[in-house]
This record gives C-alpha cells, sequence and structure tokens, in this order.
C-alpha cells in the first residue's frame, strides 16, 4: 500500500508567493491540490515573509483563487516584527512604518502609533516589503536608523517572484538604508523559526510539513524549527541550487510543484562501499552514482521505473549531498540535468 507525502503529515505550512501564487494569479494546479490536501483532513496554513498585506488581505486573495481562506489561515512577517517591536518600546508609543497597511495594521494591533515621519519622534523604525514603497518614506526611514533608533525587518528576501518575473523584495529595500546609514536590520521573518512556530501553535499540529521555493528561507526555516520540508521549484530556488545547498538549507523532499504532496516518496538509502570509491543512492526505482571526478555523474532507472518520477531527483540529491559532505568534487550542474531530465522535467 502506498502513501502519498500529504498523508503522513497533520498540517502543512504553505509559503505563498512562488509557491501557492506567483502575483495576482493562482499557480496551474495549486486551488485542486489544496482542495485535494483538505479533502483528505490535512490543515493548510500559509506562512508569508511578505509583510505588504494584512492576513485578512491575503485571505480574501486566496479565496478568490479558489483557496477558500481566513485571516487566522495566515501568519505574516509583519505579525512577528510588530511583535517584537512591541517588546522594545512603551504601550502607545510611535514607531515608523516604513511598509504598507500590513504592517501599520500589525503595529496598531499591538497597540502601537503607526507614524511616517523621523520628525514625528518614533522609539522605533519597522520595515516591510511593499510595492507601493516611496522615496520619501526610505528616506524618512534612513534618518530615523541614523538616529540610533532600533530598527527591525519583517524579513530579508532579496526578491520576489511575480507574475512577469523575478523583482526585487524587501532584503533590496533594506539595502537602500543600510547604504545609507551604515546598519543592518534586526530580521524576524524566515529563516527564523518566529512564524513556523506561530503556525504550528495555531494550528495545533505535531506532524507539520512546510512547502516552499526558496533554499534561504523556507526551507532554511523548516530546517532551523525542526521541521520536514518539500521544495517545490515553482519560484525562485532552482534544483541546481538544491545540490550546492550546505546543510542548513537543505529540503526532506523536492518535487517540480505541488503534486509531489500527492505521491508517495520512497526513502533514499546509501550504498555501503569504501569510503574512498563511488557514492552510490537508491531512491524507489533510481540509482544515482557520484564518482570521485566531477564527471562521475550518473542516474540510472531500475526497468519497471515509471517514465517521470520524483524519486530520481532525490536519488540524486542525496548523492550529491553525501559526495560534497566528503568534500569529493560534484559537478552539480550536470546532476541536475540528469536528474530533472529523469524527472520528467
Amino acid at each position: 500500500m502506498t502513501h502519498a507525502l500529504v498523508d503522513n503529515h497533520d498540517a502543512l505550512l504553505f509559503d505563498l508567493d512562488g509557491v501557492v501564487y506567483a502575483g495576482p494569479a493562482a499557480l496551474p494546479g495549486v486551488p485542486e491540490r489544496l482542495k485535494e490536501v483538505r479533502a483528505r483532513g490535512v490543515t493548510t496554513m500559509f506562512v508569508t515573509n511578505n509583510a505588504s498585506r494584512t492576513p485578512q488581505m491575503v485571505a480574501d486573495h486566496l479565496t478568490s483563487l479558489g483557496v477558500p481562506a481566513g485571516a487566522d489561515d495566515v501568519v505574516t512577517s509583519a505579525q512577528a516584527a510588530a511583535e517584537l517591536v512591541a517588546d522594545l518600546v512603551p504601550p502607545g508609543a510611535p514607531v515608523l512604518v516604513v511598509g504598507g497597511d500590513g504592517l501599520r495594521q500589525a503595529v496598531e494591533e499591538r497597540g502601537l502609533k503607526p507614524v511616517t515621519s523621523a520628525d514625528a519622534d518614533p522609539q522605533a523604525v519597522v520595515q516591510g516589503f511593499h510595492p507601493e514603497l516611496t522615496w520619501n518614506l526610505l528616506a524618512e526611514g534612513a534618518y530615523a536608523v541614523a538616529a540610533g533608533l532600533p530598527w527591525i525587518a519583517s524579513n530579508a528576501d532579496r526578491t520576489i517572484p511575480t507574475g512577469r518575473g523575478i523583482a526585487p523584495g524587501n532584503g533590496a529595500l533594506i539595502e537602500v538604508i543600510r547604504i545609507a546609514t551604515g546598519r543592518t536590520p534586526q530580521s524576524v521573518g524566515k529563516p527564523e523559526p518566529t512564524l513556523f512556530r506561530a503556525a504550528m501553535r495555531r494550528s495545533g499540529c505535531s506532524r507539520p510539513l512546510v512547502v516552499g521555493d526558496r533554499l534561504d528561507t523556507d526551507i532554511a526555516g523548516a530546517v532551523a524549527s525542526g521541521c520536514p520540508s518539500l521544495l517545490v521549484l515553482t519560484g525562485i530556488s532552482t534544483f541546481a541550487d538544491a545540490l550546492a545547498a550546505d546543510p542548513s538549507q537543505r529540503p526532506t523532499y523536492v518535487a517540480a510543484d505541488l503534486g509531489g504532496l500527492m505521491v508517495e516518496h520512497a526513502e533514499p538509502m546509501v550504498e555501503p562501499g569504501d569510503p574512498d570509491g563511488p557514492i552510490v543512492v537508491r531512491c524507489g526505482a533510481w540509482r544515482a552514482r557520484v564518482g570521485a571526478k566531477p564527471a562521475e555523474v550518473t542516474l540510472e532507472p531500475e526497468s519497471d521505473a515509471p517514465e517521470a518520477d520524483w524519486d530520481a531527483l532525490r536519488a540524486m540529491a542525496v548523492a550529491v549531498w553525501t559526495a560534497r559532505d566528503r568534500e569529493l568534487p560534484v559537478d552539480t550542474a550536470a546532476a541536475a540535468a540528469a536528474a530533472v531530465t529523469a524527472a520528467g522535467g
């Protein structure tokens, strides 16, 4: 009897940008996949570093895409940033908000007063992504940060996927103030475990799976939280990026998209052998081999291997990671190309 990956977990903690949608539109097949997940009795939570919108706005967007959601299903980095600021300043204190409605509301909900000028005597600066962030507001943030005020960032993602491609994220906007002031903010979003822990508490789950598209935020945050993770190749990180990742950013599972939730993922097994010899990993119907030279990378199916199988990706990933941990030279680009081709990508 086979078990789909989703059946091993009681909650899925989804990233949004690059996993559920890109810009305003849902990624292909996502509403249907999430409907199937929920039909199996699995809780869905949405955990995002994007601080531009309130949880209700995010929930309304999801609902309009055919993914019914409420504000309690959404955990944002704006909420985490506001919580930290509230620990640093007195109740009712003015806080300079370099961001949009999502961040302003989160600050207000913590009993603080959002302001937009360094002349309003703010006691802290909090910064989060918003697509209409102006030079004037960035300048006000720079004046306040240069004055030595605490500076909290919702997240440090340098990029964000949109319907038109990859665009600058909050990390790029942080750089504007950092360059002007020479200071660096404290970031609370992924890869810090704060958001995932909040989602786990809210859902009451005991067997969560993190689903994301970025190694440096989603997957690193899952590792820091002690959660298994699924990397989907619909957003920022590529499979070649995953092969080059250090242990703090390695996903448990890899799939092209959310369809990977609905299939069984075999356990990779490293074959015993000469410590100085080639590394051989079997996963399902696939056998990956990495030799002592960069060119010695192969991926072979057994006779009953399906035409498209995500176990091919996992076999190659574990083989390459094992080689890298042994400090063997590996041609990750060649390994990625072979595995993606085998997996039907």
